[in-house]
This record gives structure tokens, sequence and C-alpha cells, in this order.
């Protein structure tokens, strides 16, 4: 585990993303190895309606498992509202590229502010009936258009994440926060990916926090599970494992101080 006398900004940030019912049974092996490496709190990136297969309210197996999550201390974050990018067709080659080779889901990439409101308040509603403390949200595949800024500046929620950090809300004030994530749909974006990840992290091995970010499509993977498994013992030994708002609580107050 991590030094408890090294500076408590150097974090590290274990975020598990696509937490839903549809993705959990690939989830859960790999969060009970973690919990084995001993108290790592982590946070769970939660979507409330996966790609439409329906309410995680109506899933009591999945509430349970998140119930038990948040007694360990972990947290649980808005992750979209269903994770799909269900805008009508994209025009003009940028669009496209945007929408349809980076990513398929980008729900809240092209939405008004009317309807990311929308979206926001069905998702922090479903957290409050739940009985989850809210605090933050990321827009999937880290896709947020200016209607989206506009309807978080408009919420009760404290942050927002993208991939280049965090951004605390209403006003968006940004906190760089450099993080590590894999592609891992075929061979090659997978080799690509661990050598990309190695460089990344090499090059901001002194950054006040370091994010990784894993997706259940990685721990289809036995490559992939190893190696996010071994650079989370690693770090460890190096970095204080947090949460993403105990982070921006630790980094309030440090700024405060």
């Amino acid at each position: 585990m991590a030094d408890p006398a090294r500076p408590a900004g150097e974090a590290l940030l274990v975020v598990l993303h696509d937490v839903a019912p549809p993705t959990w049974d690939a989830l859960a092996p790999f969060v009970a190895a973690l919990d084995r490496l001993g108290p790592v709190p982590l946070s769970f990136l939660v979507v409330p309606d996966y790609h439409g297969t329906g309410s995680i309210a109506g899933n009591g197996t999945f509430v349970a498992a998140m119930d038990r999550r948040l007694a360990r201390g972990d947290e649980l974050l808005l992750h979209g509202w269903r994770h799909a990018d269900d805008a009508p067709a994209p025009r003009g080659p940028v669009a496209w590229l945007q929408r349809r080779v980076y990513t398929h889901e980008g729900e809240f990439l092209t939405l008004d502010r009317d309807e990311a409101r929308r979206r926001l308040d069905l998702g922090t509603a479903m957290f409050a009936r739940l009985g989850w403390p809210l605090a933050g949200f990321t827009a999937p595949a880290w896709a947020m258009g200016p209607g989206t800024r506009a309807a978080l500046r408009e919420t009760p929620l404290a942050y927002t994440t993208t991939w280049g950090g965090f951004h605390r809300l209403p006003d968006f004030d940004t906190l760089p926060a450099p993080g590590l994530v894999w592609s891992a749909r075929s061979a090659w974006r997978r080799g690509a990916s661990r050598l990309w990840c190695e460089a990344y992290r090499r090059r901001h091995a002194g950054a006040p926090v370091l994010r990784l970010g894993i997706h259940p499509v990685d721990l289809a993977h036995a490559g992939a599970r190893r190696y996010w498994l071994g650079l989370i013992e690693r770090l460890l030994r190096e970095r204080i494992p947090l949460t993403k708002r105990a982070f921006l609580e630790r980094s309030r107050a440090e700024k405060a101080a």
C-alpha cells in the first residue's frame, strides 16, 4: 500500500466506467481482485439505463451491490443516462469521425441545454430515490457539447470530469488530472494502449494525481486485466488511493490552507 508519509496530493484515482447491470458480471471479479489488494476506494461511473436495457432502480441485485460499495467508502457518479448516442446521424466529416470513429456513445455531445438538463435531472432524481449521495458527473466518452455545459451550471452537482481533468461547478474551474485509459476492442489497439499508457505514466510520474479509467471491455481480455491489476499494485506503493470526490475535497482544503 501507499506510504502515508508521502504528500497527500500524490493521489491515485481508480475509476470504473460504464457500471450497470449488463456490465456488472464483467466488473465484479475485477473489483473483488482490487479488494484483495487492500482498502482501495473506487469511483464507479453508474449508467442509470444502460443502452435502454432498463432502469437500474428495478434491479435489486445491482442496487444491493452498489449499496455495499458505498458502505466500503467508494463513490458513485452519474455517467450519462443511457450511454448511447441517439441523436440524428452526424453530418460532415468532423462530426462523423467524432461520433462514429472515436465513439458511438457520446450521448451528451450534441444535446441542447434543455434535453441535457432533463437527463441530468432524471439521473439525479434516481440517485436520490436510491439514497445514493451524488457529487459528480462524467459524460460518456468524456464528450460534452455546449448544451451540456450550460445545463451542468444549473445543477447542484459539485464537479464534472473530462479527459483533461476536473471541472468545479458551476464555474468550470479546471484542475488538471492526467488519466490512463485503454482502447481494447482489437489486438492492435490493446498493444498500442499498453505502450501509450506506460509512456504517459512515466511522463506524469510526479503529477499530483493520476487517474486510471477502466472499462468493462478491457476486462474481457486477460492481458488488459493483468496490466491494470499490476499497475494499480505498483502505484499503491507510491500514491494515496482516493475517490474523485475525496481528491477534490482534499485539493480544495489544500488550496484554502
